[in-house]
């Protein structure tokens, strides 16, 4: 199996534990990431220029449209972006305006290229598929996990041929079972963790994060998502939080091949734990035992 990565700005920025962890796993997988020389989506700045952020998006599109392989974003917000732009440049006053940007700034078009995009997640629930994973876990895990889903993993559902309920969610928690750890459900599962308002307005991102970390003190050993701003909002986040209110969650939070990984049996040094800011020593040894 082969797949283009399409990894965005945040990643590599801030949140290299989940590349690290994505690519040891696929490795341990027999899953073959190619690396491309793919932008920025332009999700962050479609509130303010839509032709500007589609443009973007439609020049990886192209850049993905030049080989066979799909493409898999480790970025819930990336995919959608990709995803969404393909669907908005099938308007033809859209598409005008995009290629009218792009002819003018870069001398090309956007010519209806319409590559698969999924989410890594996704491609592991669909295409790889849950009994092959299952099949290939050494070190289950006796623990209990809350997962995140985010906002842009499933919804909106056009986007994603529904392959996932938008509403309630299971693809990841059925990914997180596979490990042998229990996916708990609880309230304000599919909760925005508050990162698309962040550069808006701080104290309400922070109270929407706070309101879930809240929620899921003292009852997990961890919370697992797939998404780097989810992962900035719980993780780094919760350190500040914990500054700022003198609390202590002590929540870690993983990115979903961290924990795949550690079930897979790849040493804890190889999977970015060094990465997260929420102390993970105790979940570590409680699963290593």
């Amino acid at each position: 199996m082969k797949y283009q990565i399409f990894l965005g700005c945040t990643i590599p920025a801030r949140q290299d534990n989940y590349e690290k962890s994505t690519r040891k796993v696929s490795e341990a997988l027999g899953i073959e990431l190619i690396d491309r020389d793919f932008g920025c989506c332009g999700f962050p700045i479609e509130p303010i220029d839509e032709v500007k952020a589609l443009s973007m998006s439609a020049l990886n599109l192209k850049k993905a449209a030049e080989i066979d392989e799909p493409v898999v974003s480790l970025c819930s917000a990336c995919g959608e972006m990709l995803a969404k732009t393909i669907n908005l440049l099938k308007d033809e006053g859209t598409l005008k305006n995009v290629n009218k940007f792009l002819e003018k700034n870069l001398d090309i078009n956007y010519s209806g290229e319409t590559p698969i995009v999924k989410h890594f997640a996704r491609m592991l629930y669909e295409e790889y598929g849950l009994e092959k994973i299952r099949e290939q876990i050494v070190k289950p895990l006796s623990i209990k996990i809350a997962t995140h889903p985010g906002c842009h993993y499933v919804r909106p559902r056009e986007l994603f041929q529904e392959f996932d309920d938008p509403e309630f969610p299971h693809s990841l928690d059925e990914l997180v079972s596979l490990t042998g750890a229990e996916a708990v459900n609880y309230i304000g599962k599919t909760d925005c963790c508050g990162g698309g308002i962040l550069a808006v307005n701080e104290n309400i991102a922070k109270a929407m994060t706070k309101k879930k970390l809240d929620n899921l003190k003292g009852t997990i050993d961890a919370l697992v998502l797939i998404c780097p701003f989810c992962g900035i909002m719980f993780d780094k986040y919760q350190k500040l939080l914990e500054q700022e209110l003198e609390e202590k969650y002590n929540i870690p939070v993983l990115y979903y091949p961290q924990l795949l990984g550690l079930a897979l049996g790849i040493a804890p040094e190889e999977l970015g734990f060094n990465v997260n800011s929420v102390p993970v020593e105790a979940l570590l040894e409680k699963v290593i035992q």
